[in-house]
């Protein structure tokens, strides 16, 4: 138990966020704007929905959890992501009106991958991608709700690109690497990520994302954070280390269980509201302004 505690990442990724603190420039400074403009639309904040997949109906309400958190992304115009599901249920996400990201598995069925793809294109998505952390698993590749995965090279990965007009992203980059490799084959965005500690030890994400970003540097391609972003100071942290947007995860899931749709939204106006209340309290007018030099934390800004 003792092992399985140390090792894990999200207890580590926890202890990392929490030791990056914030240095307070109130003077000249006025009530920040938490807009974004990403990947040519402007959404209200740089909060996005996590993938989440299975969710069924909570407390015997009329939709499915991933129903729900989608009809508050759109209500809250914030981007919306989607994992792993059928086409039928995909096709009830669009009807929400949230504009979503699908996050497709890395299935050993290749035609089942670009099937879901192209669905998801037809259908409206905002974007389409997949979740590389799903390939392996203990036992080999990883078998997701009895569905086998497979290895992805990026020569499959460039391939997706080049099949869609939509924006790629790739979900599970945890290195420089994978996130150059990801830039080389065309992909359009990418999400920092250790998957909620599949990997034991995974670096923390924010301690990875200044090397990511630098790597990254001119190439356009945008980043995205989660693990374990439960606030608006998460979110300023993520952005100063250099993320365009940061995902909520679990942290909304009591939210999402108890109350739907209220209660995701009023989760993630908090979130909005303590990230406002950061960015006024350190000097910056604007998400894009926002640069590490409040942050006061050794390890981060190594």
């Amino acid at each position: 138990m003792e092992y399985n505690r140390i090792s894990d990442a999200n207890v580590i990724t926890a202890r990392y966020m929490d030791g990056i603190l914030i240095r307070q420039r109130l003077i000249d400074s006025v009530v920040a704007d938490t807009g974004i403009d990403f990947l040519g639309a402007k959404f209200a904040m740089p909060v996005m929905t996590p993938a989440f997949s299975h969710l069924d109906r909570f407390a015997g309400r009329e939709l499915t959890g991933l129903e729900e958190y989608s009809v508050a992304a759109a209500q809250l115009n914030i981007l919306n992501f989607v994992g792993m599901m059928e086409n039928d249920m995909f096709a009830r996400i669009v009807r929400t009106g949230a504009r979503t990201v699908r996050i497709v598995k890395p299935y050993a069925d290749n035609g089942k991958v670009r099937d879901q793809m192209k669905f998801a294109e037809d259908a409206g998505a905002f974007g389409i991608g997949m979740d590389i952390d799903h390939i392996f698993g203990p036992e080999g590749l990883d078998v997701v709700v009895g569905e086998q995965m497979a290895v992805q090279t990026s020569d499959m990965l460039r391939s997706y690109v080049e099949s869609t007009s939509l924006p790629f992203f790739v979900k599970g980059v945890l290195s420089v690497e994978d996130a150059v490799k990801c830039a080389a084959v065309g992909a359009k965005a990418i999400i920092v990520s250790h998957h909620h500690g599949r990997l034991p030890y995974a670096v923390p994400p924010l301690m990875v994302l200044p090397e990511i970003k630098a790597a990254l540097k001119g190439t356009g391609v945008k980043i995205i954070v989660d693990c374990g972003i439960a606030s608006g100071a998460d979110v300023y942290k993520a952005i100063a280390l250099g993320a365009d947007a940061a995902a909520v995860g679990r942290s909304m899931l009591p939210a999402l269980e108890k109350d739907g749709v209220d209660g995701v939204m009023k989760f993630i106006r908090g979130v909005q509201s303590e990230l406002r209340f950061v960015m006024s309290c350190t000097g910056f007018r604007t998400v894009t302004d926002v640069d590490d030099s409040c942050l006061q934390c050794p390890r981060a800004m190594a």
